[in-house]
C-alpha cells in the first residue's frame, strides 16, 4: 500500500491536521472515525460509532479518551483536542503530535514530550460493534496515564445536550454502562459524571448545520507506563454486553492480520491499487438481510443505485465475488413492479429511481461475464426479465418504454436519475423525459438479458424486440447538432412558447458516457465528442457534472444545505464518473495515461486511503462531501484494474 503518514508540519498545524481524516469500519456498518490532529470536527466523529438493523441507523457512543500524561516529575500534559463554542481550542495536544501514521489501515499517533514517547493506535472488531484502543509507551521514563472517557449516546446525524437527562449509567467490571447501550473496559476505572459544555464542531459549521453539542465526561481510566512497551488498553462495545472482545492488543493485530488479507485477496498490481482494495472493503458490510454496500461514510447508508455502480470494482475486482453473488441474489427478491428497491438513509424500502434497476441487469451481467456462473444468470433471470416486462408495461413515477422504444420517466416533484438533489423539496436536476444514460443502460441491459438467456438456454422474451427499437431510436434521438450527446431527449417543456410541449436539452453533461463505455453500448465512440466532453469536464479528481460554460454551473460546492445542494449537480466534480470516462476513452483508443494522476495523488490527503465523493468544480478543486465513498473507490479501482 501507499505509505500514508505525516509529521509535525501537517500534525503540528491545525487546518491541515484537521483535514485530513481517518476511518477504521466494523464490517456492519459502524465505525470510529476522525482526524490526524484529533479534534473532533463532525457530528459524526468518533471511537464508537454503532449501526442498528440498517447502516442508515447509527448512533454515536464514545466520543473519546482523551490522554493526560503525569511525568516523573508530576507535571501533567494533557494530549487531548477540543474546539469550543467560544472559538478556543483546549487542550492542544495535536502541538505535541511528533507524527502520525496509517499502518495497514489503521491510524498510529505517537506524542513526545522530551525523551517521553507515547504512541496510540485503534482498530474495531470485524463483524461486531467493538473498538480496541491501545496506548503504549515507546521511550521515557515510567509515567502515569489518564484516559477521560467523553460520551454521549445520541443519532449520528443530531446533537445532545443539558437540556436532556443525564446519560444513564451502571457500573460494570473494569468500567461502565452507558445507557444500557455499549460498555467500556480498562485499567484503574474512577467514575465521574458531569457535561462538558459547548463542544464545538467546525466542518459542521462550514456546512449549515448545529455545531455545537454538550459531551459527558463519565470517568477515567488510569495505568502505569512502568517501562518502554508497557501499555494501557481500553475496549468498548455495543450489542452483547455480557461478551467482551479480546484483548485490545490482540484487536489491533487481528485487524492488520484481516487487512493484509484483504489485500491479498484483491492481488494488487501496485502499491496504489493494494490502497484502493482495501478502501473498498470499508464499504461492504452484512446485515441481518445478508451482505449490502455503505454508500459512503460518514452519513450514507445502503442505496441500491450506489451499490450496484461499484459493484464490480467493490466485488468482482477484490476477489469477493461469493460475497457479491449473495448481495445479487438478496436485491433480486426486491423486485417489484419491474423496480428495484432502493434502501435509503431512512432506512425504509422504497422504489424511487429510473437507473437502479437497469444498473442490477448490468452488474448481474458483469457478475457472470466475470466468473462463468451461469447457475446464478438461470437463478435472477426471472427477476431481469420481470424488470424488462415492467419497464416494457409501465411503472411508477411514468417509467414507461415509449412508442419509439426509448425509455421515458418522470412525475412532478420528483428526480429519479442519480442526479436527483433537491431545495425546499423541488428538483434541481429533475431531468424527467429520456435521459441520455438512463436508455443508455437500458439498451445494455437488454442486450444483457439476451445475452445471459444464450447461456442458460433460455427464451429471452420480449428483450431482442425491445433492444433492436431502442438502439434504433438512440442512434437516430440522441446525436445533437453542438456535436455531442443530448443530455435529455423529449424533455418537460413547459417555458417554452404556446404549443411546444418538449425539447431537447443539449446541455454538456458528462451522463452521454455511458452512450459509448457500456459493454453493449448503444454507440460506437465519437472521438470528437468524447474530446469535448474531456476538455469541458475533466479535473484532476474527476469529470464536473456539468461544463462551466451553461449559465447554471456553480463552481463551489460549499455553504448550507440548500447551497450545497443547489450546486450537487451543476458542476460539482464526481470522481465515480472517471470510470465510464476511461472505459471511453479505451473504446475509442484514446490515451488514459495520465488520468488517475490527481486520484493518486488525493490518495493521502483528505479522506486517507480513499476517494472523496464530490470536489469543487471550480479549480484547486478542493474535495468535499463525504471523504469515503464507494463508487468513487469501485469505479476508480475498476478502471485501473482493467488497464
Amino acid at each position: 500500500m501507499i505509505e500514508i503518514g505525516f509529521g509535525t508540519q501537517v500534525c503540528g498545524d491545525l487546518a491541515a491536521g484537521t483535514g485530513r481524516e481517518w476511518l477504521v469500519t466494523d464490517g456492519v456498518g459502524g465505525f470510529a472515525m476522525g482526524t490526524v490532529a484529533g479534534l473532533r470536527t463532525r457530528r459524526y466523529h468518533g471511537l464508537l460509532v454503532v449501526a442498528a438493523d440498517t447502516p442508515a441507523q447509527r448512533r454515536v457512543g464514545l466520543v473519546a479518551l482523551d490522554p493526560v500524561l503525569t511525568l516523573p516529575s508530576g507535571a501533567q500534559v494533557r494530549l487531548g483536542v477540543h474546539e469550543w463554542a467560544t472559538g478556543v481550542v483546549d487542550p492542544a495536544g495535536f502541538e505535541l503530535l511528533e507524527r502520525f501514521d496509517l499502518v495497514d489501515g489503521l491510524p498510529r499517533w505517537r506524542w513526545r514530550i522530551g525523551e517521553t514517547v507515547l504512541e496510540r493506535e485503534l482498530a474495531m472488531t470485524y463483524g461486531r460493534p467493538a473498538v480496541a484502543v491501545v496506548h503504549r509507551l515507546l521511550s521515557g521514563p515510567p509515567v502515569r496515564l489518564d484516559l477521560a472517557a467523553v460520551c454521549t449516546w445520541r443519532d449520528a446525524h443530531g446533537e445532545r445536550g443539558v437540556g436532556g437527562p443525564d446519560p444513564h449509567t451502571v457500573a460494570a467490571d473494569g468500567g461502565v454502562v452507558v445507557e444500557a447501550a455499549y460498555r467500556l473496559r480498562g485499567p484503574g476505572w474512577l467514575p465521574a459524571g458531569d457535561w462538558w459544555r459547548g463542544v464545538h464542531h467546525r466542518a459542521e459549521a462550514e456546512r449549515g448545520l448545529p455545531a455545537q453539542e454538550d459531551l459527558w465526561y463519565a470517568g477515567t481510566f488510569t495505568g502505569a507506563l512502568e517501562r518502554p512497551g508497557d501499555t494501557v488498553e481500553v475496549s468498548a462495545w455495543a450489542g452483547d454486553l455480557a461478551t467482551a472482545p479480546p484483548p485490545a492488543v490482540e484487536v489491533v493485530a487481528a485487524a492488520r492480520r484481516r487487512n493484509r488479507a484483504v489485500v491479498a485477496a484483491a492481488r494488487p498490481a501496485d502499491n496504489v491499487a493494494a490502497t484502493l482494495a482495501l478502501a473498498a472493503d470499508a464499504f461492504v458490510v452484512r446485515t441481518a438481510a445478508g451482505p449490502d454496500v455503505v454508500a459512503g461514510y460518514p452519513w450514507f447508508g445502503a442505496w441500491s443505485r450506489d451499490t450496484m455502480i461499484a459493484y464490480e470494482g467493490l466485488f468482482l475486482a477484490t476477489g469477493r465475488a461469493e460475497e457479491g453473488r449473495e448481495l445479487l441474489r438478496g436485491y433480486a427478491a426486491t423486485v417489484s413492479a419491474g423496480m428495484l428497491a432502493n434502501t435509503a438513509d431512512t432506512g425504509r424500502v422504497e422504489y424511487n429511481t429510473v437507473d437502479a434497476s437497469l444498473w442490477f441487469l448490468h452488474a448481474v451481467n458483469r457478475h457472470v461475464s466475470a466468473t462463468g456462473d451461469t447457475d446464478l444468470a438461470a437463478e435472477l433471470l426471472p427477476a431481469l426479465s420481470a424488470i424488462v416486462d415492467g419497464h416494457l408495461r409501465g411503472t411508477r413515477y411514468g417509467i414507461r418504454v415509449d412508442t419509439d422504444g426509448l425509455l421515458a420517466s418522470g412525475a412532478p416533484g420528483t428526480a429519479l436519475t442519480w442526479m436527483d438533489a433537491r431545495v425546499h423539496g423541488r428538483p434541481v436536476t429533475q431531468r424527467s423525459g429520456k435521459p441520455v444514460e438512463v436508455n443508455a443502460l437500458w439498451i445494455n441491459g437488454l442486450a444483457g438479458v439476451v445475452e445471459l438467456a444464450g447461456l442458460v438456454g433460455a427464451d429471452p422474451g420480449a428483450a431482442p424486440a425491445a433492444h433492436r427499437r431502442a438502439g434504433e431510436a438512440f442512434r437516430r434521438r440522441f446525436p445533437a447538432p453542438g456535436g455531442w450527446l443530448y443530455d435529455v431527449v423529449d424533455a418537460p417543456a413547459p417555458a417554452y412558447p404556446r404549443g411546444v410541449t418538449e425539447h431537447d436539452d443539449d446541455a454538456l453533461r458528462p451522463n452521454q458516457l455511458l452512450a459509448w463505455s457500456l459493454p453493449h453500448a448503444p454507440l460506437p465512440v465519437d472521438v470528437a465528442a468524447l474530446a469535448a466532453v474531456g476538455a469541458a469536464l475533466l479535473t484532476p479528481l474527476g469529470l464536473r457534472s456539468l461544463a462551466p460554460d451553461a449559465s447554471e454551473f456553480t463552481g463551489r460546492h460549499r455553504g448550507g444545505p440548500q447551497q450545497r445542494d443547489g450546486a450537487y449537480h451543476q458542476g460539482t466534480v464526481w470522481p465515480w464518473l472517471l470510470g465510464p470516462y476511461v472505459d471511453a476513452c479505451r473504446r475509442g483508443n484514446v490515451p488514459t495515461d495520465e488520468a488517475f494522476s490527481g486520484i493518486d495523488g488525493h490518495l493521502p490527503e483528505f479522506g486517507l486511503g480513499s476517494v472523496t465523493e464530490t470536489a469543487d468544480g471550480l479549480a484547486p478543486h478542493q474535495a468535499t462531501g463525504c471523504p469515503f465513498q464507494a463508487w468513487s473507490v469501485a469505479e476508480v479501482l475498476r478502471v485501473r484494474r482493467t488497464a
